[in-house]
């Protein structure tokens, strides 16, 4: 299928060709009839992406400020690697789409194959998108009509936050396409409605809706004006849908308000707010947030979890419900805001040139015949002998920046990358050199050149796909965590050692493989040691997926098991038994703050200490063992220096990527047909002692490894 995509990079846009999206369970798959470019939104992407580097660091200080203090703690050329890797993801555009549902995702009800359906889906001609972001169409409502539901909705959004009275005054800063909207719904909720633009042709449109639109170029005095019109009293409420970087719009909206006026802000201008303006009045201003409630709540949009009708009314759903009534009933009209319309082949025509003056709203038709194909061919290289390739699942950021760099160093022969979505494989397929991307991972499972499956998704992917690429009979390397329960460990042990024996099981643990790792259990001896470890790991926000245990498991099973393994790997011995304490009065909430003690079988003790309340300033990752009047520290895998050690004092330089010497042995192995790098005995271990932590802290005592 095509889709266009921002290349933030190169600036271009571009129409690429990508596989349809696998449904997921809860969404629904649909095939695109229509949909509405936003020219203010992806304007400003696009414009974004045609920048240069300078330029873009001015439109995101605060971006800067991070990547300054990325270099103070990991370096220049890391953080260089991850801007510019960053960078190399392009941006999907669109968020208007209208189409025809040609799959149900389990645990859908409500939509059934057929119906015609609007949704924030992209400008591709296949979409996979949650239920809670999708709307039935009335019969009577076209394609061309009904693209502009999403749209409307931010409007009405805005709206729904101003609270407008019947026979109030309420003014329209901007009058593109979502003040035009406003307006409309404005006028039809009885209001009397002021609306401001400097475009001729926009405010000729607004009178038509029965706006008293004025046009401040032609000398009018926003704000004498609205004065005049409400005979002194001023604007009951003012909403801005205009884009602009300066804070005149802001202080004009506060001068043309009542005495306890509102302001709603759904556009985009300058907030350098004054004081003065808010005070004498005691007005209220809020920013209204995209088409509703539940926006950015992925229990709401990716968990279909909806919000209970009688406490909230309206929810981004429930809004493009009320969207495509006002159209069906004639309250919103819509037709005449549609300046052209294009087929998807020609987008070029709108992308352009974004700043072609008389547009209004554009319209991207598709093609009703578009197969449906998972699979999309990248190259046409030739390939290792059969079972010699490999197969990657996930495209996400450490896929592109950490696993695909290290197999091509190792020269194997990656034949497909696999991603939900299709938009992410192919982008990291093309830049891999891979010969396939694909959104169905089951194609790589049955490829017989396919030897090896190098799986990188989310963590609750990882068991069901170790064991059916187990169960296909190829060699898996998995990103940490292996699985995230004790019954997902003991189903892939069974499928394991039932395995044929050339089928090898790796998990990702490569803090080992660090040349300063080795050097220190090297010069650290065997007996038993004490070791403390802290991983300065950073605060990422609650409701980030990796804090949802059913899907990423918490950061102790999720990242700390890096840790669990170092300490295992040094220790040169197997845990026994765990204990962990968490911060906070409600230790259980806390689970990325908490030291971990670890009692090994050769007598060994590792605490290790995960917190995610320090600063980023300090460093990330600290190792110190102690061992027969030796002492060595590992700082930040830069420097590691030795206390009574004979003849070695310390060993500096740039970390040379544990992964790289991981990935390197692990090709030569598969093309060997030797055993993995971390006998899976160690991987039990270490996954087990990750589950015992979470264990030991519910139940505040020490709990024993079998």
């Amino acid at each position: 299928m095509k889709q266009i995509i921002q290349d933030l990079k190169s600036g271009h846009t571009i129409l690429e060709e990508v596989p349809v999206p696998q449904v997921k369970a809860g969404s629904v798959l649909i095939r695109t009839t229509r949909s509405l470019v936003s020219l203010g939104t992806e304007r400003m992407l696009v414009e974004f992406g045609k920048a240069n580097l300078i330029d873009k660091a001015r439109q995101q200080p605060d971006k800067v400020k991070q990547v300054l203090d990325k270099i103070k703690t990991d370096g220049l050329t890391p953080t260089l690697e991850a801007v510019f890797n960053k960078l190399g993801q392009p941006l999907p555009l669109g968020y208007c789409n209208v189409g025809v549902i040609v799959a149900v995702g389990k645990g859908v009800t409500e939509f059934s194959v057929g119906d015609r359906v609007v949704s924030n889906g992209n400008h591709a001609e296949f979409v996979c998108i949650p239920k809670n972001l999708v709307a039935k169409i009335p019969d009577n409502v076209s394609d061309d009509e009904a693209a502009f539901t999403v749209i409307g909705a931010i409007g009405l959004q805005g709206i729904r936050l101003l609270s407008p009275q019947l026979g109030e005054t309420i003014v329209v800063v901007g009058l593109g396409l979502i003040g035009l909207i406003t307006a409309q719904l404005l006028v039809a909720n009885g209001c009397r409605v002021i609306g401001i633009d400097f475009d001729p042709q926009k405010t000729t449109i607004a009178r038509d809706y029965g706006v008293e639109a004025i046009n401040p170029a032609q000398g009018v005095n926003p704000v004498k004006f609205v004065e005049e019109y409400t005979q002194g009293i001023g604007a009951d409420g003012v909403i801005i849908t205009a884009s602009a970087k300066d804070d005149q719009i802001m202080h004009e909206a506060c001068e043309m308000s009542r005495k306890r006026g509102r302001i709603i802000l759904v556009g985009v201008v300058g907030l350098n707010l004054r004081r003065d303006d808010f005070y004498k009045k005691e007005l209220t201003f809020q920013v209204s947030c995209s088409y509703g409630a539940g926006r950015y709540d992925e229990s709401y949009e990716q968990k279909g979890q909806d919000y209970p009708l009688p406490y909230v009314r309206w929810t981004e759903k429930r809004n493009f419900e009320a969207i495509l009534q006002t159209i069906s009933s004639g309250h919103l009209k819509v037709n005449n805001l549609i300046t052209e319309s294009f087929d998807l082949i020609d987008y070029e025509k709108i992308y352009g040139d974004m700043r072609r003056g008389g547009v209004i709203a554009s319209i991207l038709r598709y093609k009703e015949d578009t197969p449906q194909q998972s699979v999309v061919a990248v190259s046409d290289k030739d390939h290792a002998s059969q079972g010699k390739s490999y197969g990657i699942i996930g495209a996400g950021n450490y896929t592109s920046s950490m696993v695909v760099p290290c197999l091509r160093k190792s020269k194997a022969d990656i034949r497909y990358i696999a991603s939900a979505q299709g938009l992410s494989a192919k982008i990291l397929a093309k830049s891999a050199g891979a010969s396939f991307a694909t959104s169905d991972y089951k194609e790589i499972l049955s490829d017989p050149e396919v030897g090896l499956v190098v799986i990188t998704t989310r963590h609750n992917l990882h068991a069901p796909m170790v064991l059916e690429t187990i169960q296909a009979g190829k060699s898996v390397f998995v990103e940490k965590p292996l699985c995230l329960n004790r019954e997902e460990l003991e189903q892939i042990t069974t499928a394991y050692r039932e395995a044929p024996k050339h089928v090898t099981l790796t998990v990702g643990f490569n803090r080992r493989f660090s040349p300063f790792a080795v050097k220190l259990k090297q010069l650290v001896g065997d007996g038993a040691k004490n070791i403390v470890a802290t991983m300065n790991a950073g605060e990422i926000p609650r409701d980030m997926w990796v804090h949802d245990m059913e899907v990423g498991g918490g950061r102790i099973i999720g990242e700390a098991c890096h840790f669990i393994d170092l300490c295992s790997y040094i220790a040169g011995s197997k845990v026994i038994a765990v204990c962990m304490n968490a911060l906070g009065e409600n230790p259980e909430e806390h689970t990325d703050n908490a030291s971990i003690l670890l009692r090994y079988a050769n007598g060994s003790n590792a605490v290790i200490n995960y917190f995610a309340n320090g600063s980023k300033a300090y460093a990330k990752e600290r190792v110190e063992v102690f061992s027969q009047g030796k002492v060595l520290v590992l700082d930040n895998w830069r420097k590691l220096t030795a206390y009574g050690v004979k003849g070695f004092s310390s060993m500096s330089g740039r970390m040379n990527k544990g992964q790289q010497n991981q990935f390197d042995q692990l090709t030569k192995r598969l093309q060997d047909g030797g055993s993995p790098l971390i006998s899976f005995e160690e991987i039990e271990n270490t996954t087990k002692a990750s589950f015992a932590a979470i264990e030991s802290l519910r139940e505040g005592s020490w709990i024993k490894i079998d």
